[in-house]
């Protein structure tokens, strides 16, 4: 049975399956294409591999270095024993560009595991991570014509609050 997880090398050879899928499918603009823009020739290494498991870990501590656009996010994997499923990134806080795009919730399913309800059940298990960092609601957005996400989102109680150009915004209650 699927269930959320940190970060762990335990799913190596699936995630780098995972990751060969969403090149193959032209993944850009997610947390998933800034992985591998950055990290992906080094993942063959499996030291490599877990010094990027350790980083994104580390991503969720305030006092880890960032970028100064970025904010801590807490990201969990969605795997099946050894099966990389897909992952789910929390953003402790909104600044202006997650206010009005990304939100506090971002997520990916991998390509060959879509349309399995993986994306509804893994934004259900992470509303809870979220309530416990204390986000409530949160903000979950998606493009306007990702109508597979717009049912994930309204599934998980969310309520749209607008459109912004080419985003939907919702609020989800975390408790």
């Amino acid at each position: 049975m699927p269930e959320l997880v940190l970060p762990t090398s335990s799913v190596r050879e699936s995630f780098l399956e995972a990751m060969d899928e969403f090149v193959a499918e032209g993944v850009e603009m997610s947390q998933t294409a800034a992985w591998i823009d950055r990290y992906a020739p080094a993942w063959t290494d499996p030291g490599a591999f877990e010094a990027f498991v350790e980083a994104v870990r580390a991503d969720a501590h305030e006092e880890s270095p960032r970028p100064e656009w970025h904010v801590p996010c807490t990201t969990l994997w969605w795997v099946d024993g050894s099966d990389y499923l897909g992952r789910i990134a929390i953003r402790h806080r909104l600044n202006d560009f997650l206010l009005e795009v990304g939100g506090h919730i971002g997520y990916d399913v991998r390509p060959t595991r879509r349309r399995e309800g993986h994306a509804t059940a893994m934004l259900r298990a992470a509303l809870p991570w979220a309530g416990e960092l204390g986000i409530d609601p949160a903000l979950v957005t998606c493009d306007v014509d990702n109508h597979g996400s717009v049912r994930v989102i309204e599934s998980a109680g969310g309520v749209l609050e607008d459109v912004r150009g080419v985003k939907r915004r919702y609020w989800v209650p975390t408790s």
